[in-house]
This record gives structure tokens, C-alpha cells and sequence, in this order.
């Protein structure tokens, strides 16, 4: 099972990064385990300069920016191949 973390305040980007993910596990039928990091400590941890950040099985795809659905999905999908 995958594991797709999004990393950031709560803010309306984070939460838009979460509804492209949840959807996309959705639409593709995959489950996975959404967790959402909030806590600065652990953000930091991920050595990301900006939020929102987006990590799948513990590998940083994404941070700064909203990624497209393609994208999101194409590293779900590199995810799903390698685990």
C-alpha cells in the first residue's frame, strides 16, 4: 500500500494538493494512506523549502507548488511500480 503524505500549514494549497490526490486514488481505484503533516518539525524533516509539499513512500515529488493531476499521477503510478 502506498503512502502519500502532504506537507504543509493547512493552508488552501495544501487542501488543494489533498483533493488532487484523493481523487486521483479515487478515480484509479488505489488505496493508499493519506496523511496530512502539519507539524513544522516534521516538515523540515523532508528538507523542503516551501509548502505545499507532497511525499509518496517517503520520496519528496513535489514541494512550492500545486502539481498538476497528470503529475500526480504519473508518480503514483512510478510509485505503484517500484513498491
Amino acid at each position: 500500500m502506498l503512502t502519500i503524505k502532504v506537507l504543509g500549514s493547512g493552508c488552501a494549497n495544501c487542501k488543494r494538493v489533498e483533493q488532487i490526490v484523493r481523487k486521483i486514488l479515487t478515480d484509479m481505484s488505489i488505496e493508499a494512506q493519506v496523511i496530512k503533516v502539519t507539524d513544522y518539525n516534521d516538515i523540515t524533516a523532508y528538507n523542503i523549502l516551501s509548502t505545499p509539499g507532497l511525499v509518496i513512500n517517503e520520496k519528496v515529488v513535489s514541494y512550492g507548488r500545486i502539481p498538476t493531476p497528470a503529475e500526480v499521477t504519473t508518480w503514483v503510478v512510478d510509485a505503484l511500480q517500484t513498491a
